[in-house]
């Protein structure tokens, strides 16, 4: 019988129920998109187009990779903000932020890749790959 119930149904104990109901609450309080890069990828004929949204980094601050058939953006920013104020009070702000992403690129030409990155939204042209076919020929019999 336990093997036609799914496997969270067989896990839950007082433990999993606690870290069910803090992922539930807390999630709410997440920024949008606080965990992840944003993309969209459209198909035009003959490439991709992929935009990621990427609000508040600086073109130095988003490195592309390409290792093998994998394309990784990353972007990372730390930002401090201080102010002196009177009566000795003092506001120190910081903000980190570091994300990546992958993408699998077997079926491109990645000699081809171009990117662009204008107001906070980062677009790279993938142009596809040309599939190769066999040649056919007829082989002489000797």
């Amino acid at each position: 019988m336990f093997d036609l119930m799914p496997f969270e149904h067989r896990a839950r104990n007082l433990s999993n129920l606690f870290d069910a109901m803090e992922r539930s609450f807390f999630s709410d309080l997440a920024p949008a998109g606080a965990a992840e890069i944003r993309t969209d990828i459209r198909d035009t004929g003959d490439s991709y187009l992929l935009e990621a949204e990427l609000p508040g980094f600086k073109k130095e601050e988003i490195r592309l990779d390409l290792n093998g058939d994998t394309l990784t953006i990353s972007a990372k920013h730390e930002n401090t903000t201080e102010e002196k104020g009177d009566n000795g009070y003092l506001r120190r702000e910081r903000r980190y932020g570091a994300f990546a992403r992958s993408f699998d690129v077997s079926g491109i030409k990645t000699e081809g890749i171009t990117a662009s990155y204008e107001n906070g939204v980062l677009t790279l042209e993938l142009p596809k790959a040309v599939p190769t076919r066999p040649v056919s020929r007829q082989i002489e019999l000797k």
